[in-house]
């Protein structure tokens, strides 16, 4: 049994077993409704039957979902899509999945993933919690991507950063024996927390050969912010965990 409440644009589910007590309470964030374009209100509309999945409480068959079987990438938060679409459209062999929150961003990414005549993207426009605990089947995943989650900078807010124990246990379960969590951030403290829960993480290895980070992966598309980044002598620090166990 479940309960959900809401207080200041979150969401917190509360779960129980048969007794009354307690399970876990995850924190997690309701969608956040914007402006939609023209030309994203019209992308939604012309192309969510064929590249976009409602939430439901069932488990997803990844072969049904894309007409085929292929290695399966899961991006968590996408922003407005377009890194991903390149990525979906430079690696046409794997299937690509998309999570975010803001309906503005699928919007774009579906605009971007129509122009780019793309069949192997879908998007879901949800909560990743959710999807993950009720629609994503264990182990099988060949990657979750995180690429510039907030940062939740102020060190008051830090227990609101999504790369906590609970959640990185939650990605290892989806992903296959040898699967990649993916994540980067251009904050170096974040880097720092990222790392310093992963390496305790049961199930995981850092499969960097140097250190803590890897060099941005070619397959990882340079965004404008991060080039305009690289120009002001910004960093950004990418980590790949493998599973392990």
């Amino acid at each position: 049994m479940s309960k959900v409440s809401k207080t200041s644009g979150e969401v917190t589910v509360s779960e129980f077993n048969e007794d009354g007590k307690l399970i876990r309470k995850v924190r997690s964030f309701v969608r956040r409704e914007g402006r939609l374009t023209k030309g994203q209100e019209t992308a939604l509309e012309t192309n969510w039957s064929a590249m976009g999945i409602d939430f439901a409480k069932q488990m997803l068959d990844w072969k049904e979902v894309y007409h085929r079987e292929a290695p399966v990438v899961l991006e968590i938060g996408f922003g407005m899509g377009a890194s991903l679409v390149e990525m979906a459209k430079n690696a046409p062999e794997k299937n690509f999945i998309g999570i975010e929150v803001h309906s503005p961003g699928v919007g774009a990414c579906l605009m971007g993933a129509e122009e780019a005549g793309l069949t192997n993207l879908r998007v879901m426009c949800h909560d990743a919690v959710e999807v993950f605990d009720y629609m994503i089947p264990d182990g099988s995943l060949d990657t979750v991507q995180l690429f510039f989650p907030d940062p939740w900078h102020k060190a008051r807010h830090h227990k609101r950063r999504i790369v906590q124990p609970e959640f990185v246990e939650m990605v290892r379960k989806k992903l296959k024996i040898g699967g990649i969590f993916h994540m980067a951030t251009d904050w170096e403290n974040y880097a720092e927390h990222m790392v310093e829960v992963m390496n305790v993480a049961p199930g995981y290895r850092n499969t960097a050969t140097d250190g803590d980070y890897i060099p941005r992966p070619e397959d990882r598309p340079l965004t404008k912010f991060e080039a305009r980044g690289h120009r002001l002598g910004h960093g950004v620090w990418d980590m790949k965990f493998a599973r392990t166990e």
